[in-house]
């Protein structure tokens, strides 16, 4: 993953386990290291080690969205906020899939993405209902 797109309390992928990221650094001026944690463990790593997670309709509704559309077409998820919602496209084009702020679409396909654009808008993180680690609420 590139570090440059990380922040601390994104989630990521590891070892095929989910992670916090706690700190971020250079080791010896070169390569960059994350440390990350879960419930069960807490080690640093190469951050070109770490996976990003895919935006899944499970994810999603961790994160506090509902279904609130589904067609043949498209699934569309919401959260409380009525201007942030998540379409998935069923058409093998993918043209209107993604996250949608105030209708415009936004590059997200990622959870550290999206936890990176909620944090630039509300200035907090979202907070996930359950996803079996150490809450991320600022």
């Amino acid at each position: 993953m590139n570090v440059a797109d990380l922040k601390i309390k994104n989630l990521v992928e590891y070892k095929n386990q989910i992670y916090n990221i706690t700190e971020i650094f250079q080791h010896d001026e070169k390569d960059y290291f994350v440390k990350i944690e879960n419930d069960i463990h807490s080690f640093s790593v190469p951050a070109k080690s770490i996976k990003p997670i895919q935006i899944t309709e499970e994810w999603l509704e961790k994160f506090g969205f509902s279904r609130t559309y589904s067609s043949e077409q498209q699934i569309r998820y919401e959260r409380p906020e009525s201007f942030i919602k998540y379409d998935f496209d069923l058409n093998s084009r993918k043209i209107v899939e993604g996250l949608k702020i105030y209708g415009n679409s936004i590059k997200c396909k990622y959870i550290h993405e999206f936890q990176n654009i909620f944090s630039s808008l509300f200035g907090k993180e979202p907070v996930s209902m359950s996803y079996g680690l150490i809450h991320t609420e600022s």
